[in-house]
């Protein structure tokens, strides 16, 4: 088996991790289904109000492309689309039965012959959305036809799920995934450094290999990138271990089961553990009784690094994986706080006496290693970007990443391609948005780029 083994990166030692149990959370009467959850498309519904839905029933359509349909992960009666600005459709509101009933892909699964049959029964469920491409970061287009699928069985993110633990037992709905995914194109599927998960590492029709190495180490972009590099002109897809797991329930059950595991992790989360969500539940249901109230808090759909801030009137969405609470700082005044050691925080810089200290052998010896509580708190102002190679110590990839986010910020397209913007996605800048000087908003910096690329080049 291959091994990459990563030399650069950084894994942030936060405080707040789940326990390895399940928690339970009450199922609401209302789903709502938004379709902006999914980027890039421009919704066409399929539904009115009144009509009824199974699980696995198409919702609405890509203007762009009909045959890649969006659809409903509960069965129940559609009560109500909400609309804003120029009609825009905002939410798909469904009341939603006491048992699921699903739509029955069963015969389609059992006619697949080729990869033709395989995309269509993955658009006709819904279940393409979850499959996103390289290059652009975005779903998959269905024109498009891709050299590679990457499949990374871990996230290496701050806190993130053990997908050993949530996927146990799940060794065969992951190989009727890849089975069938393997008509497509070549499956490469990573697995952590001394992982023994035999659901991993059992897999067939697939190319196994080993990853070691800090953060970004799970990121699909870094295992392309030292695995099988991109070309010009090529398509990669990738998709995410737990999201595999549901187009396997499609093609060994016949059904669009939607149903996953999500952590609740951070610092200030009360029942720090595994949840079963759906699709459309509101994030209250989640969050709402989990959090410290006693002071300000940031929620966060996803990892701290590269996960979006989301409210209490928010829904969960078919992607996070993990849902994080951390303080928002606004209480916590700090006098002259820059001038000081912060033995309390965690450092980057190899200077700082504080992360001496922490990283000090005989200290971890003696007193484990340290976890740190995040806030939200910028500390520090924006300014002009400062090349300083701070961006390379934590950046993997055979990539120049303070020149290629130099030409992103000036939408310079040719340079863009010729630095490797076709092999990113926005999530790979994390950590150096982490460590920059200059406080840059990389990540949104690099969703500009790549929605621009997409916009003049297809």
């Amino acid at each position: 088996m291959q091994q990459i083994n990563l030399k650069r990166g950084l894994d942030l030692p936060m405080d707040g991790k789940a326990e390895l149990m399940l928690g339970s959370i009450s199922r609401p009467d209302v789903f709502r289904i938004v379709p902006d959850h999914f980027a890039g498309i421009t919704p066409k519904l399929e539904v009115k109000v009144g009509d009824r839905v199974k699980a696995g029933s198409p919702l609405f359509h890509d203007k762009a492309f009909e045959a890649m349909l969006f659809t409903s992960p509960v069965s129940g009666v559609v009560q109500d689309i909400v609309r804003g600005d120029r009609r825009k459709i905002m939410s798909i509101n469904i009341a939603a039965d006491a048992t699921i009933e699903y739509e029955d892909f069963k015969a389609q699964v059992g006619a697949i012959q080729t990869q033709e049959d395989v995309k269509s029964i993955l658009l006709q469920s819904g279940l393409w959305s979850l499959i996103k491409q390289r290059p652009y970061d975005c779903i998959a287009l269905p024109n498009k036809e891709p050299q590679a699928i990457f499949i990374s069985s871990f996230c290496s993110a701050p806190l993130a799920p053990d997908y050993e633990w949530v996927l146990k037992g799940q060794g065969a709905i992951l190989q009727s995934a890849v089975t069938a995914l393997s008509k497509i194109a070549t499956v490469y599927v990573g697995i952590r450094h001394g992982a023994a998960a035999p659901e991993f590492r059992g897999l067939k029709d697939c190319v196994l290999y080993e990853v070691a190495g800090a953060h970004p180490a799970g990121n699909p972009s870094v295992q392309i990138n030292h695995i099988r590099p991109m070309k010009q002109g090529e398509t990669i897809w990738t998709i995410g271990i737990q999201d595999l797991a549901l187009i396997g329930r499609l093609f060994a059950k016949g059904i669009v089961d939607m149903q996953k595991k999500v952590a609740l992790v951070g610092p200030m989360a009360y029942g720090k553990m595994y949840y079963n969500v759906l699709p459309g539940m509101p994030v209250s249901a989640l969050l709402e009784s989990n959090y410290h109230k006693e002071v300000p808090c940031r929620f966060i759909a996803g990892n701290a690094l590269s996960g979006h801030q989301i409210g209490m009137d928010d829904v969960i969405s078919v992607y996070p994986n993990m849902y994080t609470v951390i303080g928002e700082g606004s209480d916590t005044h700090e006098f002259m706080g820059w001038m000081f050691p912060r033995f309390n925080a965690f450092h980057f810089g190899l200077t700082d006496p504080a992360k001496m200290i922490a990283d000090n052998c005989m200290m971890k010896w003696l007193f484990g290693e340290r976890k740190y509580q995040w806030d939200a708190r910028l500390k520090g102002g924006r300014r002009a970007i400062i090349v300083s190679g701070e961006y390379d110590k934590v950046f993997p990839m055979d990539i120049y990443p303070e020149q290629l986010i130099k030409a992103m910020i000036a939408l310079n397209l040719d340079k863009m391609i010729e630095l490797g913007a076709n092999e990113v996605a926005p999530e790979d800048f994390a950590l150096c948005e982490y460590v920059c000087t200059s406080k840059m908003p990389l990540q949104a910096i690099a969703r500009e780029a790549l929605d621009y690329m997409r916009k003049e080049i297809e």
